[in-house]
């Protein structure tokens, strides 16, 4: 491929997701026998390669860092005025007395220990975080020079033919191909629980997972450029100011200003009215300078957070950074992700809720009916959930002699299977939507009213419904039409809290911590999960952040909508960074817990960022804390642990204070 053409692609901005797939070739300028490998090179240089850029922070500026803040200042200062100011000079005697470099190596030591404990926790953590995120490099099926073969994602280039099938993780924004249907599961970019059916033609980004079909896709975008570029953006251009440097600027700022005033005291009475000598002049400046700050202060919480560190990875949570632990004591606003955080990413079928419609029959038949109605093997989200309700899945096919399998497809919307029984006796069983079953039941008149009910009433609720229908065929045949269907049941479907999520969330309350779900999910499906999870369901769609609300919220401003409310639905990647900037704003200490690509922004900019096990590893890098166990529970404990040893360590300040004070008064005097 010439220079000249990739210069056209790289400065020509083109809707590539929307225009017709013939387009994309031609601004492409690539064919559907893909890419040769010097033209993958080519682009590579134009495009860069398929993956975010990683900073890279210099070990000597990080540990040069934990000495650069208001309380190591009035330290360092100290340390100067030792060693350049007290040269010696006379004592009352008019004895000379020498250099004093004892302070200078005594305050010195403690910076050095104060940013050593710092980086080695720090250091040790972001290389343990590190490790959690260098698995192994995703790879991708790519048709090069002619020839499929594997390749390292990060090699892949726009204009490049890709494969995907069952279980693939996408690598990068494409367009499908010719072929059948997929079903795509993007739970970690927008937080929808369902798999979503993408047909050819269709935009896929990477970072979702193909849960069925199998096809091949031209490559539209790799790197920053992909779908969630916005949020890596804003993962990077966010540089947010924790908590607990906020309170130690605060401190080291006040014993600067009472310092100073204290020194230009000193100095006035010590110089101009009763005119000592130099050295007892600089010998009571050190004093005030070194007394006037709580000079052990920091490495006490160095040592005390390092501790807590340790307590918090035995416990399952590995702290990025240190300081988030105290950030962790005082966190009164919990934002939460749903999918894959507070709910378990996998559909399940509710049991209790499901109706019986036909006579003679239990819950337990209209469940191995479904089961027999879907795949046992190369399941999608739906078959493994209905399956899954079995005691054992084998049972699905137990006793019988499988016919025919009929496939979902977008045109009937159901699945199907003709068997035979133990006697020889051929039946057939279906479960599909609702309304495509119900045209099939002969017995519809009766039944339509109730079935509609039922559909409204669970969608109200969030919950997706299935209907199963029987039939037997006494011709014997699988081309036979078989005899009346019969409508048996509905099924309920539903993504499942975690087993500890509501346990959580009590004990947050408990504590006072607000929990708020944050979901990129439908509103219905919030508040049923709400429900379940019994935080409430005082919930409202991303359109009301955007002033867009009615009803009795329609006088409340949005901040204070956010902080009444108990979660929002619906929402993208900003809305989640706003929703925490604005409570911090409100003077809340915001904690986020997420797992996806779409919540790093906000994990990024709240004072304590929490990813969940198996998070994204967009997720975890945006993170203060990674999980690496299921559950949430771990997140009480790291706040029972941090107010813990804080507690004792205000208890300790406390007791001291009056006694720094009257030192600092008997060396002045002396």
């Amino acid at each position: 491929m010439e220079a000249l053409g990739m210069d056209a692609i790289s400065n020509e901005t083109v809707d590539l997701e929307h225009i017709p797939v013939q387009e994309v070739f031609d601004h492409l300028k690539c064919t559907r026998e893909g890419l040769t490998a010097a033209a993958a090179q080519e682009r590579i240089n134009v495009f860069g390669y398929n993956k975010l850029e990683e900073k890279q922070e210099s070990k000597v500026l990080k540990f040069l860092g934990f000495m650069w803040n208001p309380l190591s200042w009035v330290m360092e200062a100290a340390a100067i005025m030792a060693i350049a100011l007290a040269h010696g000079g006379k004592d009352l005697r008019g004895k000379k007395m020498p250099i004093d470099y004892h302070d200078f190596v005594g305050i010195m030591l403690l910076l050095i220990i104060n940013s050593t404990i710092s980086f080695i926790e720090e250091n040790n953590a972001g290389n343990a975080a590190a490790a959690l995120m260098a698995r192994l490099a995703p790879k991708a099926k790519v048709l090069r020079d002619g020839t499929w073969s594997e390749l390292d994602a990060s090699l892949l280039v726009p204009g490049d033919i890709i494969s995907i099938k069952l279980g693939d993780i996408i690598t990068a924004d494409a367009r499908l191909l010719e072929g059948d249907p997929l079903k795509i599961d993007h739970s970690a970019l927008t937080g929808e629980s369902l798999p979503v059916t993408k047909h050819p033609g269709d935009g896929v980004y990477s970072g979702s997972t193909c849960k069925q079909g199998e096809i091949e896709a031209v490559v539209i975008a790799t790197g920053i450029h992909t779908f969630f570029g916005k949020a890596a953006h804003l993962v990077e251009s966010t540089n947010h100011v924790g908590h607990f440097q906020k309170v130690l600027t605060s401190i080291g700022n006040f014993c600067i200003c009472s310092i100073a005033a204290g020194m230009t005291i000193e100095l006035i009475v010590m110089y101009a009215i009763h005119e000592r000598k130099y050295r007892q002049i600089i010998d009571n400046l050190l004093v005030l300078l070194i007394g006037g700050i709580p000079i052990a202060m920091p490495t006490v919480l160095s040592v005390t957070m390092a501790i807590g560190s340790d307590k918090l990875a035995q416990q399952g949570a590995i702290t990025k950074r240190m300081t988030a632990i105290e950030e962790m004591a005082g966190m009164d606003v919990l934002c939460s992700d749903k999918t894959g955080t507070l709910t378990l990413n996998k559909l399940s079928v509710d049991k209790n809720l499901i109706e019986v419609f036909a006579r003679g029959m239990e819950k337990d038949d209209i469940v191995l009916m479904a089961a027999r109605a879907s795949r046992i093997e190369n399941q999608d989200a739906i078959d493994f959930a209905i399956v899954s309700m079995l005691p054992d899945p084998k049972e699905a096919r137990a006793g019988i002699q499988e016919v025919h399998f009929l496939p979902f497809n977008p045109t009937d919307k159901r699945t199907a299977l003709t068997y035979l029984d133990a006697g020889g006796k051929m039946h057939r069983v279906s479960k599909g939507a609702p309304e495509q079953i119900l045209n099939l039941a002969s017995n519809k008149s009766e039944i339509e009213r109730k079935v509609h009910r039922d559909i409204g009433n669970y969608a109200e609720r969030g919950l997706r419904l299935l209907a199963v229908a029987y039939q037997e065929v006494p011709e014997g045949t699988k081309e036979s039409p078989g005899g009346p269907w019969q409508f048996v049941g509905l099924l309920p479907l539903f993504d499942p809290p975690c087993h500890d999520s509501a346990e959580t969330i009590r004990r947050a309350v408990d504590l006072g911590v607000s929990v708020k779900m944050i979901t990129g999910d439908q509103l219905a499906i919030a508040k049923e999960t709400g429900r379940r999870l019994g935080m409430g369901t005082n919930m409202y769609p991303s359109s009301s952040l955007l002033g867009d609300k009615k009803g009795d919220i329609a006088v409340l401003p949005v901040d204070e909508l956010i902080e009444q409310a108990d979660g929002f639905a619906g929402v993208f990647p900003e809305h989640k960074y706003e929703i925490v900037q604005r409570l911090q704003a409100r003077k809340h200490i915001c904690g986020m817990t997420g797992d996806g690509v779409n919540d790093a922004p906000a994990l990024k900019i709240a004072d304590i960022g929490i990813a969940v096990a198996d998070a994204t590893d967009a997720a975890r890098g945006a993170s203060d804390i990674v999980l690496t166990e299921p559950g949430l529970s771990v997140i009480i404990s790291a706040v029972l642990t941090s107010r813990a040893i804080f507690q004792n360590i205000c208890g300790v300040y406390n007791h001291t204070y009056c006694a720094r004070v009257f030192a600092l008064g008997m060396l002045l005097e002396v």
